[in-house]
């Protein structure tokens, strides 16, 4: 099996695949079956130790054994947190992770000025939306930030648009008022709000809407009608449902990106040797005689 980790600044999202009964007998490298994913808060605190418990409940409660795992691969914008789930694969599953970073083979060519820039999590996007849904593709991921990114009809990465998130929007709203409280984003009956916490949603809603509708219009003027929008992240089906120009919403496109660039940069497995034949063998044996 292929445990896959998509570490982001809010959340951590796992998930393992695993080969169909034809591909295990096989040995194929190919992991095609989805068979659970989580999402979990990202704690910049927790120890290897108590990332390797919390990561080994989760598998038990769906009877996943922590010994089947064969791969690792992570995307992490986190840092801070690389070497202490280096040390989590190595210690809790004996094997050592795959981390998306510059080197790795993606199979898309990533077209901005510094390559070394681009977050691991929209190069996968880009990869797993590549694959899925053909080019040129917007991906919009709705994270802790909103990530516009854009992959050309080359199939090449171009770079896109970062927003604050509108999570980070309804915080800093909390934050800096006196009177007005947090609350659920949430789609709101109507645009006129009739109390505070139905304007605050309105405002949200529709004015993170009027943003990502914004920049969507704009990106395909340079692109093209043609192209396809796909949406990813906590809150993609909540925002495409309103929008004008998201077509799809992929809530495992990231997973099935970081399977799909783990495959790309599997080893292949040595091939046995082949059998000496029979009549080879005598002379064979007469060489390593003399």
């Amino acid at each position: 099996m292929l445990l896959v980790l998509d570490v982001g600044n809010t959340n951590t999202v796992l998930g393992v695949f695993a080969k169909s009964s034809d591909e295990d007998r096989g040995g194929s490298s190919s992991y095609e079956r989805l068979v659970a994913h989580w999402r979990v808060a990202t704690n910049r605190t927790q120890t290897v130790d108590e990332y390797g418990a919390l990561f080994r409940n989760l598998f038990a409660v769906d009877n996943i054994s922590v010994a089947g795992i064969r791969g690792i691969v992570i995307a992490s914008v986190v840092p801070p947190l690389d070497s202490t789930l280096r040390q989590v694969c190595e210690r809790y599953f004996q094997t050592k992770p795959l981390f998306v970073e510059p080197g790795v083979r993606t199979g898309v060519p990533v077209r901005i000025d510094n390559p070394a820039e681009v977050g691991a999590d929209r190069v996968v996007n880009a990869v797993a939306a590549l694959e899925k849904y053909g080019a040129p593709c917007i991906v919009v991921d709705f994270g802790t930030a909103t990530n516009f990114d854009v992959i050309s009809a080359k199939g090449e990465y171009l770079g896109g648009v970062i927003a604050p998130g509108i999570g980070i929007s309804a915080e800093a709203l909390f934050q800096r008022t006196a009177r007005l409280p947090r609350v659920d984003i949430r789609q709101p009956p109507h645009v006129i709000g009739s109390n505070t916490v139905a304007c605050i949603q309105s405002g949200l809603y529709y004015g993170y809407l009027g943003l990502v509708d914004g920049i969507l219009e704009r990106l395909l003027v340079e692109l093209g009608s043609d192209t396809k929008v796909v949406a990813t992240g906590g809150l993609a089906s909540l925002m495409a449902g309103g929008s004008k120009f998201i077509s799809a919403v992929d809530d495992l496109l990231t997973l099935e990106g970081l399977r799909m660039i783990w495959e790309r940069n599997a080893v292949a497995p040595k091939a046995a040797p082949p059998p000496v034949k029979s009549s080879n063998r005598a002379a064979a044996k007469t060489r390593s005689s003399n």
